[in-house]
């Protein structure tokens, strides 16, 4: 028995035979004090899990920090140090084929023993998990805890690598952004190629208008979030799209109270 259906047989007594219904219920479970917000938004998150794709949330290749395989220690250790990545997919010199994964953990276990020596990536390498672009994230999910990776490699159709997907971002979904010291430095517009750009919700429509050369106004707000939501005039659920002043608009992640991330497409 599913965590959904758990759920329905524990606190619901009357037949939900949908998602909607289910998300009305939620609704009404807290308004009525059963369940609070955070719950509530949780479980939300769990469900929209099965209608995203990895592609909705990847970072893409542009963004990618990958190392060739014959990089050497020293500058090896520079590019650790300035990511504060803990994982590095091993690329040949053309940077279409993937020899696997390195650990930054593995890099500082060879330093503190082997002092003067040159790093192998061969002693170390990992296996690296591939998944299709169109993977929902449910199914990714399943894949992380059964392969006990944090991490995947994605690849669009025509074999080429995509972009890179963590355990972190599948969770994000869920739980919300999951911010650290290096996440301050993450930029809210981030370029997927081919006219699509991912945006965080909070992203400031003046930034936004400085990034695309445009004008973008509305009366009492000043995120893309707000001008998103006032367009629609109501708090739009996950997979919801709009045009607005030549652009367009789908929204990502949204939970019961906030557009979290929301994809673009400049008309």
């Amino acid at each position: 028995m599913s965590f959904l259906q758990r759920l329905k047989k524990r606190f619901f007594h009357t037949p939900i035979n949908s998602s909607d219904a289910l998300l009305q219920a939620l609704k009404e479970s807290e308004e009525s004090h059963i369940i609070d917000s955070h719950s509530r938004s949780l479980i939300e998150g769990v469900m929209q899990l099965e209608n995203m794709e990895v592609r909705d949330v990847m970072v893409p290749k542009s963004k990618m920090v990958m190392i060739e395989h014959n990089t050497n220690t020293k500058a090896l250790l520079d590019i650790m140090i300035k990511s504060a990545h803990s994982r590095f997919p091993i690329i040949n010199s053309d940077k279409n084929k993937i020899y696997g994964v390195v650990l930054a953990k593995d890099l500082l276990s060879h330093l503190s023993s082997e002092q003067g020596k040159e790093f192998s990536f061969q002693e170390y390498l990992r296996q690296v998990v591939l998944v299709p672009e169109s993977k929902t994230l449910g199914s990714l999910m399943r894949d992380f805890q059964q392969k006990k990776s944090h991490m995947a490699v994605v690849m669009d159709e025509y074999g080429e690598i995509a972009g890179l997907v963590t355990l972190e971002d599948v969770l994000e979904q869920i739980v919300g952004e999951i911010e650290d010291e290096h996440d301050l430095e993450e930029d809210n517009i981030i370029d997927f190629s081919g006219g699509r750009y991912l945006l965080k919700g909070h992203t400031p429509i003046e930034e936004f208008n400085e990034f695309f050369g445009v004008k973008l106004q509305a009366e009492g707000v000043d995120t893309i979030a707000g001008l998103v939501v006032a367009g629609f005039t109501y708090l739009p659920e996950q997979s919801s799209e709009i045009d607005l002043q030549g652009f367009h608009f789908k929204v990502l992640k949204a939970d019961s109270r906030r557009l979290r991330s929301l994809e673009v497409i400049k008309d």
